[in-house]
């Protein structure tokens, strides 16, 4: 393939002791797994043949609700051979939740972390961080992972919420449909057809840490095939606090708006055109390294970020379960910040076909190309330097995936592989095999191995970024040491290998389980390892250059649990239970000379615990319970903490909603982070705080 620079070939590995005694570990855990499962299974199948007819249950819907994130075809949630976790727009509603990464903390095996008042860690089954480079993002089909640090900036990615339809959230690899950087999970925010919503709505509302927010919508219909509609919004967000209580500077405000235009020409066409304007602006504070004394100086700013999206997609269906999409879409976003300035331009083009192959094979494939172009040209910042400024990347491939019925009705096996050529690492492929037997209508047992990859961002490739000063001396002299980090043009991708196992059951028609049980295996896991010290002395001021350069250079392994449980009681009150615990060990080359190794940066234990009742009077009352366990190898760390979040609401009629929302209640204030781009800062708390709203739709 032309117009790409050679890339360096990766090191080949040796089966050594250690490699072979975490291959023994994955077998014997996966083992210990399923001889779990296989003994708890008959158990509750037991409660189980005793359930009613499924028609009569009051949670079919859970069973039956169609995503599309998990095999890019719709497929009912208790089909899926994957461990997913459905977010409704209703969930989010009586969650009292005012962002889409506050609402992540509903979902088994996420962590959420705010550090600051529009900067959160969100990742999926560990290796949380500033910028969780593991974790792919969409917002309907259209990736938001950011390839200048490989994460997310989760203060843009936004909407009115109550155009959310679901959050899929899928923990585990996504390589082989999604590509590279789905290595930990997927999450995928789906919104509303237009014609759902139809008519008009407004909501508005503030209180004490949610200063103020307003958000409008319109749509309607023009002849019988084309719906539309519109929004916008505007939040106002007040400051996190330090833990002495001084405000914390990190305030900012949001401005956004958007359409969607859905078109059905004919009953097997469908024709969606949507886009989004946004601009905020918010303040932050950051200790800026200095040569000289005191050695660090603080800094305040007040940054902004801008940017828009537009999205077609034509969706072509035909009998017998043929069907053909193309998806096309524009980003461009931009930030001024402290430390950078970027405008990023990404198009992306996609074709996807799906047809069955005989009376038991249904085969879907596509083909993909991106380009992202972007511009880095903070001229006043020598502490965050990207070298090249500009750089254009190219993406392009291509994936197959064939589901086969090797029972009709009862195990169900997917084979499939995801390859692609990017700029960064060159050809990469990953493929899965996924497999789910049902033994009845209540019960799914399902099982899968996947590799997923996650490419080099230019943070990896091309920064020099100074971290930290301190005084020291060479010789007799003293003088001023700079810890500089740059990165690596060989640094390759991360690579996984995963193993995992789950079951759904609906025992009765009032209570349902969902377990899922995983063992991943890790290889060329980032490092920063210490060169030879470089001495500046005839520079003004003197100093000595502690350079530190980013590599592969750490394997490791991680295994854990989710379990997702609803409990009705009653018709008018829900119970939702979700536990995770997860157990990470990395293990830095021979060759490395990193000190430490991060397991302890994301929570081993993880407890959400929702209660949902509709009270006589068209009240509403709903509690939340989130458990965080400590982060202790965080700089400073972070202590376990319980939050609680209560509301109350009251719904007359079908178009007037009044709600009065408390979160975290138990205490003033807790943090739940402590560094950003891994340099110890002044850490910022999330506060006790309470709000308002009301909404109106006619």
């Amino acid at each position: 393939m032309t117009g790409y620079r050679r890339i360096p070939q990766a090191r080949v590995r040796p089966w050594t002791e250690p490699r072979i005694q975490r291959m023994v570990g994955a077998v014997r855990t996966v083992a210990m797994t399923t001889v779990l499962i296989i003994a708890w299974a008959p158990i509750v199948a037991e409660a189980a043949a005793h359930a009613p007819d499924l028609t009569e249950l009051t949670l079919e819907q859970l069973m039956t609700v169609e995503i599309t994130s998990a095999s890019k075809k719709e497929e009912p949630l208790w089909d899926s051979a994957a461990a997913v976790f459905v977010i409704t727009g209703e969930d989010i509603r009586r969650a009292g939740m005012k962002s889409i990464p506050e609402a992540l903390r509903l979902a088994p095996g996420v962590q959420v972390a705010q550090f600051g008042a529009n900067r959160w860690a969100i990742s999926a089954r560990g290796f949380n961080a500033t910028f969780s480079n593991k974790l792919l993002v969409l917002i309907d089909g259209r990736t938001v992972y950011t390839p200048l640090f490989a994460g997310v900036f989760w203060d843009a990615q936004d909407t009115l919420l109550e155009d959310i339809e679901r959050i899929e959230v899928i923990r585990g690899p996504g390589g082989t449909l999604w590509g590279a950087n789905a290595v930990n999970g997927v999450i995928n925010i789906i919104t509303k057809q237009a014609k759902a919503t139809q008519g008009g709505y407004v909501e508005v509302g503030g209180g004490t840490e949610e200063r103020g927010f307003v958000g409008t919508r319109y749509g309607g219909r023009i002849g019988s095939d084309l719906f539309y509609r519109g929004y916008f919004k505007y939040a106002n967000h007040d400051n996190l606090v330090t833990a002495t209580g001084h405000e914390g500077i990190d305030d900012w405000r949001t401005y956004r708006g958007g359409f969607r235009l859905d078109w059905e020409p004919s009953t097997r066409d469908t024709v969606t055109v949507q886009g989004d304007l946004y601009k905020g602006d918010f303040g932050q504070t950051l200790p800026i390294p200095s040569l000289l004394p005191p050695f660090s100086a603080t800094r305040e700013s007040r940054d902004d970020f801008a940017g828009g999206n537009v999205l077609s997609r034509w969706r072509h269906r035909m009998a017998d379960r043929r069907e053909t999409s193309v998806q096309f879409y524009y980003d461009r976003t931009h930030r001024d910040e402290l430390l950078f300035h970027e405008t990023r331009d990404t198009v992306d083009l996609e074709f996807q076909h799906r047809f069955p192959l005989g009376a038991r094979h249904d085969l879907i494939w596509g083909v993909d190309t991106r380009v992202t172009i972007d511009a880095l040209n903070k001229i006043n910042s020598p502490t965050l330097v990207f070298e090249p400024r500009r750089r254009t990347d190219h993406l392009v491939s291509g994936f197959i995936q064939d589901q086969i019925a090797l029972i009709r009705d009862r195990l169900m096996l997917t084979l499939g592989s995801k390859f692609e050529h990017n700029s960064f690492s060159g050809f990469e492929a990953q493929p899965n095999a996924r497999l789910v037997y049902s033994p009845n209508a209540w019960n799914r047992i399902w099982t899968a191995v996947s590799r997923a990859v996650r490419t080099p961002a230019r943070f990896e490739r091309d920064v020099r970024n100074n971290t930290a000063a301190f005084p020291g001396s060479t010789g007799a002299i003293d003088t001023t040491m700079l810890v500089q980090t740059s990165g690596n043009s060989d640094f390759t991708s991360e690579e996984l290998l995963a193993f995992e196992l789950g079951y759904r059951v609906q025992p009765a028609r009032w209570l349902s389980v969902d377990l899922a049980g995983f063992y991943t295996i890790y290889d060329n896991l980032r490092t920063a390892e210490p060169g030879t010290p470089i001495p500046a002395l005839s520079a003004t001021p003197p100093h000595i250059v502690l350079p530190f350069r980013l590599d592969n250079r750490m394997s490791g392994n991680t295994y854990g649990v989710e379990i997702a449980s609803t409990w009705r009681p009653f018709s008018a009150w829900h119970l939702h239970l979700n536990y995770s615990y997860l157990k990470i060990d990395l293990h830095p080359d021979r060759t490395s000379v990193e000190p430490t190794a991060d397991e302890r940066r994301s929570p081993r234990h993880q407890v959400q615990a929702r209660s949902l009742v509709d009270l006589p009077w068209h009240l509403q009352l709903d509690t939340s319970i989130f458990f965080v366990d400590r982060l202790p190898k965080l700089v400073p760390s972070v202590p376990s903490y319980v939050r609680l979040d209560l509301r109350l609401g009251w719904r007359p009629t079908q178009s007037f909603d009044l709600s009065l929302v408390g979160q975290n209640l138990l205490d003033n204030r807790h943090p739940e982070w402590g560094s950003i781009f891994g340099v110890p800062v002044r850490p910022l708390e999330v506060q006790r705080s309470a709000y308002a709203q009301a909404s109106w739709r006619f």
